[in-house]
């Protein structure tokens, strides 16, 4: 086999002789260092697993931890050729191995933020069936606005599970209805305002164009919600939320920002994570979900679009969401 035939394969391949390698394609070079050239495989690798199974003299198939750490996972296949010598396949399964686990995580996390309010309305629901306690008009007053907020809570997080839900099946697809965003951001200030007659911080709109782009009105809609209502959630009390909607290159600019504490910086990577809260108890005391920011990053995925957060400690936090204009 020869070093052009290997180096034409994308995934790393490296042919053994024994344990010892005789030929490295280029990507086996990249991945493993040069010096894998003649060496025993077994030492390149340093994984049991792949050190068993290259003892072993069969074929076969093995998964283990690659050199880029633990979540990197490498699948390595291990056949036999004509000449005795034996052909070693290895694929990055990085990326299932993350789907895998965020899968996972992903279920955990929604059984948790659901057992959470139904454990706090079966206990009330024990203490109000208690004479002594049901029969204090203050007491179960008190108790069952908790139950009522509670159930509230699993109503809005089942929401959002279903809207993320079909907003990922439908990623593929390019929205086309026109949207003026300038007439959207209004509609979607007029209905915050009011909503359930509740008092919110000041709410500030900068239209500086009025651009149109391709998209679902419906999910654009609440991508702009989300965004508010995080701005609020987490702005300083009594702030102001500013919504500024401008062009440039092409791209229709909306940010929404707040005056709040900030974010500090080993945060911002993973805000658009299922789940993921800064702060997780000021999170759950105002009703979050912690899906909010991951819906509106599939929004702006599925408009082949781009977003952007920033933030400064002590000033606050800015979202910006780019989107193709139509020409």
């Amino acid at each position: 086999m020869s070093d052009a035939l290997l180096d034409a394969v994308a995934d790393p391949l490296i042919v053994l002789d024994g344990t010892r390698v005789v030929l490295a394609n280029t990507a086996a070079r990249t991945m493993f260092g040069a010096h894998i050239a003649n060496s025993d495989i077994r030492l390149t690798l340093r994984q049991p697993e792949a050190a068993a199974l290259i003892a072993a003299s069969a074929d076969g198939l093995v998964e283990f931890s690659g050199p880029g750490g633990a979540d990197q996972r490498l699948e390595m296949r291990i056949s036999a050729t004509i000449d005795g010598r034996r052909v070693v396949q290895i694929v990055d399964r990085s990326a299932r191995h993350l789907a895998d686990r965020l899968r996972t995580d992903f279920v955990a996390n929604a059984s948790h933020e659901l057992r959470t309010p139904l454990a706090a309305i079966r206990g009330f629901i024990e203490t109000l069936e208690d004479d002594h306690a049901g029969g204090d008009p203050a007491i179960r007053a008190r108790f069952l606005k908790i139950m009522g907020d509670e159930a509230q809570r699993m109503e809005r997080l089942i929401e959002e599970l279903l809207s993320l839900s079909r907003i990922e099946a439908d990623r593929f697809i390019l929205p086309d209805a026109q949207i003026a965003l300038a007439d959207l951001i209004a509609d979607v200030a007029a209905e915050t305002v009011s909503q359930d007659g509740r008092s919110f911080a000041a709410l500030n709109l900068a239209i500086e164009s009025e651009p149109t782009v391709r998209g679902d009105r419906a999910q654009l809609s609440q991508l702009l919600h989300n965004l508010i209502d995080n701005a609020r959630r987490y702005g300083d009390p009594g702030s102001a939320v500013t919504v500024r909607l401008w062009v440039a290159q092409d791209m229709a600019m909306l940010s929404v920002a707040d005056q709040g504490p900030g974010i500090t910086p080993q945060h911002l990577p993973r805000l658009t994570e299922r789940f993921y809260r800064v702060d997780d108890a000021r999170g759950r005391a105002s009703g979050g979900t912690g899906l909010g920011l991951a819906i509106v990053k599939h929004i702006v995925d599925r408009h082949r679009g781009r977003l952007d957060i920033r933030s400064q400690s002590g000033v606050g936090t800015t979202v910006i969401v780019e989107l193709p204009v139509i020409q």
